[in-house]
């Protein structure tokens, strides 16, 4: 069974985050992900960053994935 820090690995490992917080129990993770990557992107293509950083994994081992993605300029200005 994957843990919430195996997700967080896998995300760091393939996507620069100024913020990383998984949780989760075993099947269902949630995440919040602050990353300069998501810089002017629409909420749909910060998502596929995360799930490409997943790759493979996003199928054959973890089974649902409810992220909330920020730039650093929208962390620091939400509400």
């Amino acid at each position: 069974m994957v843990t919430p820090e195996q997700v967080k690995q896998y995300i760091a490992a393939g996507l620069a985050c100024d913020l990383l917080e998984v949780s989760g129990d075993g099947h269902h993770f949630e995440a919040v992900i602050v990353s300069a990557a998501f810089d002017g992107l629409a909420r749909v293509r910060q998502h596929q960053l995360v799930y490409q950083a997943l790759g493979e994994r996003m199928r054959e081992e973890i089974h649902a994935l409810s992220m909330k993605t920020y730039s650093p300029f929208e962390w620091k200005n939400r509400t």
